[in-house]
């Protein structure tokens, strides 16, 4: 079956994460992705570490379902053939630094000239406008600016720390991803396209709202300092290893007190109430772990299964790998890649019952596919030859130059 974006044509000039993640998401929903690189060396991460014939593990994990077309855009056939390109697609995706697309003639007035319906994306770092605007940008910076590496760390007053993560990145390749089809489901019901700006700032900053500006909600109760209701996660010592138990519930608070065989837990004025659990959360998570140390990860994933408390033993990567609900689900699949070779990725998380999922090709060699979709835009094959002999277009005659 043809994923549910069968025939939507995306041209994206973005790299890194934020943007092919975006497009990722779309090209495995069936999309047509064209991942247009400048040349030279095309996306950064098709050069950093952890690499395999020629390959990043982060380009073959952000790219599969692709095809790579090389274009000058500073030479004017090469961005009269992105043009071309740009004339025939659905959506067209980039994450230069704000003015950059304009510039260099692919901003959103240049594109809707000759594609009125098309949805332009644009995605940056700190945002379009403001002080901050012309910076450049990395995850750490994020982290720091919206207060996420303070969240992290619990309390103002201690150290920030970040997430091991590059989440707003990741994050914002998704909010775009979703960002765009609906924009999509919109162009099919009114024939208008539209300009979609997104940056890392604002998606990390609506990120936290969510769950943790609870203190910043209610206007003029806000605290003076922000502290943490505890400074014990939910992780717990075993006598083995570690487990994380999340009884949050009054339900689930007695069935720890039975599980542990502790009917103090019960009759602790301190923990009477959801309220006073989470005001006394140092205290209450103190005695929770006290309880558990003594036994083994095993014995008591058993024990509080058995009572129904919300529970899961702590996993490195390398175990997360071979757990039978992670198998059970699927999601971990194996694919042969033509140069890289045989790659362990992820299926998309969303599972459509009447659209398929297909991997169609893994992630496109640099230049592999540039006479290809030149050639379906409606150059002739000496029109081709001219704009790779100009140096206007590139193309990988062997399939196997990632350069």
């Amino acid at each position: 079956m043809a994923g549910p974006l069968d025939g939507v044509r995306v041209v994206d000039l973005t790299s890194m994460v934020s943007g092919p993640l975006a497009t990722l998401t779309l090209a495995d929903q069936g999309a047509d992705v064209i991942k247009v690189e400048n040349p030279g060396g095309g996306d950064f991460a098709r050069h950093v570490a952890t690499r395999r014939g020629g390959f990043s593990a982060s380009f073959v994990n952000n790219n599969r379902n692709k095809r790579s077309v090389v274009l000058n855009l500073k030479d004017p056939a090469g961005l009269q053939a992105f043009r071309r390109l740009a004339a025939d697609a659905d959506v067209v995706i980039q994450n230069f630094r704000p003015g950059v697309a304009a510039r260099i003639g692919v901003g959103e007035e240049d594109l809707r000239a000759i594609n009125p319906s098309l949805i332009y994306v644009s995605i940056c770092g700190f945002g379009f406008d403001g002080p901050y605007a012309q910076k450049p940008v990395f995850d750490p910076l994020i982290q720091s600016l919206t207060g996420l590496t303070t969240v992290q760390a619990g309390n103002d007053a201690d150290r920030p720390r970040l997430v091991r993560t590059i989440l707003p990145d990741k994050l914002t390749g998704i909010q775009a991803a979703q960002a765009i089809t609906a924009a999509l489901f919109a162009r099919e019901r009114t024939g208008v396209g539209q300009h979609i700006t997104l940056s890392m700032l604002d998606t990390i900053i609506a990120f936290l709202w969510n769950s943790d500006m609870g203190g910043h909600t209610f206007v003029g109760d806000e605290p003076d300092e922000e502290k943490a209701q505890s400074f014990i996660d939910l992780i717990y010592e075993t006598a083995d290893g570690f487990i994380s138990v999340a009884a949050m519930h009054d339900k689930h608070w007695r069935s720890l007190a039975k599980a542990l065989d502790r009917p103090d837990f019960l009759t602790d004025e301190r923990f009477k109430t959801p309220e006073l659990r989470d005001i006394n959360a140092d205290e209450r998570l103190n005695i929770t772990q006290e309880a558990l140390k003594s036994r083994t990860t095993k014995d008591l994933l058993a024990l509080l299964e058995s009572e129904d408390v919300p529970c899961a033993p702590v996993l490195t990567r390398r175990q997360m790998r071979d757990h039978p609900q992670v198998a059970a689900n699927g999601i971990i699949i194996e694919i042969d890649h033509p140069q890289a070779g045989r790659l362990r990725q992820t299926r998309p998380p969303a599972q459509f019952s009447e659209s398929g999922i297909e991997m169609r090709r893994g992630a496109p060699a640099y230049g592999a596919d540039t006479a290809e979709v030149l050639a379906e835009a409606g150059f002739e094959a000496a029109e081709i030859t001219n704009l790779v002999e100009s140096g206007a277009a590139w193309q990988d005659d062997d399939g196997r130059n990632t350069r």
